[in-house]
């Protein structure tokens, strides 16, 4: 198995996938939750990111739905010492934003419906343009301060933004930020031309990509415009559609032969690929239910070569 790895420059060690919790209390209700989380522990794995926003969109939801099973199951399995928890601030209708007396209030509320005296890594999960950032870091290193929070990260931050929290913590002594979760996958490849990836590299942050799979694009799931389009498909899979041009084409035709070549799974070829990649500490990918994680979970064990590495950089290119 693919050695165990930090979170940046904190003492936060994972095994270096991240199961997305977007699909708890949307997708897959409690008792599936229970089972593909169940499994996803029991297959190595040691990593859950959520956000305090998860499923507010769902009819019927009012935000939360994510940390309220997530810590149901803490509860019910006695697992929450076994886990590492990524949650986000700024989304939840009844918390938006960055102000630092919500950010407080925020994590209080992730809190009780974790039913934990900590969260291990805190982002700020989208920029706000209203809130001064010295206020929004301040806050963040008080929570540090005070115990319900052992590591920072921000997500959805541009590179200047990125650098501009990196200096206000070094320059007013407060706890600075240790990874960062952009938008990234073997056919969104901005993150390495945009500069955040160089913002990561300076400032030591561990990245964790979501939209790890495009969608389920580099899962092999849509081969023509029909698959993503027939009768039930899901709002997901219309958005796999764009990628399946002839730069797609030529991304699947390479992963199906390096995953032939090791008789793994396209899924888990795009994923080692991604947790192969500079400044990338573990691609996030989420499972609705258990048959979905097996594929997940082999990502921990596949080391593509350098050639195999080339060939998929080379087709996205």
């Amino acid at each position: 198995m693919t050695a165990r790895t930090t979170i940046g420059t904190s003492d936060l060690e994972i095994a270096p996938l991240a199961l997305g919790g977007n699909v708890f209390g949307w997708t897959a209700d409690r008792d599936a939750s229970f089972e593909v989380l169940d499994a996803f522990v029991s297959g190595g794995g040691d990593f859950i990111d959520t956000a305090d926003g998860y499923s507010h969109w769902v009819p019927g939801n009012t935000g939360g739905e994510s940390e309220t099973i997530i810590g149901e199951w803490f509860a019910a399995r006695g697992t929450r010492d076994r886990v590492t928890i990524a949650t986000k601030v700024s989304t939840h209708p009844d918390f938006a934003g960055l102000a630092p007396a919500n950010v407080r209030a925020a994590a209080d509320a992730s809190l009780q419906r974790l039913g934990t005296d900590r969260i291990d890594l805190y982002y700020a999960h989208y920029d706000d343009a209203e809130t001064p950032l010295a206020e929004t870091v301040a806050a963040f290193s008080a929570l540090v301060d005070a115990g319900k929070v052992r590591a920072i990260g921000v997500s959805n931050y541009t590179a200047d933004r990125v650098d501009e929290w990196l200096r206000i913590a070094d320059e007013g002594g407060y706890h600075a930020p240790v990874a960062l979760q952009p938008h990234y996958n073997l056919v969104e490849r901005d993150f390495e031309r945009n500069g955040l990836r160089d913002s990561a590299e300076r400032g030591e942050l561990a990245v964790f990509p979501y939209y790890s799979l495009a969608k389920g694009f580099l899962a092999g799931k849509y081969r023509e415009e029909s698959d993503a389009t027939a009768a039930g498909a899901s709002t997901r899979a219309e958005g796999a559609a764009v990628y399946l041009d002839d730069r797609g084409r030529e991304v699947l035709a390479a992963l199906d032969e390096i995953a032939a070549a090791h008789g793994a799974e396209v899924t888990t070829v795009s994923l080692a690929w991604l947790r192969q990649q500079l400044t990338v500490t573990a691609p996030i990918a989420s499972a609705r239910n258990t048959e979905q994680l097996p594929a997940l979970l082999a990502s921990l064990e596949l080391e593509l070569n350098p050639a195999e590495l080339a060939a998929l950089t080379a087709a996205s290119a």
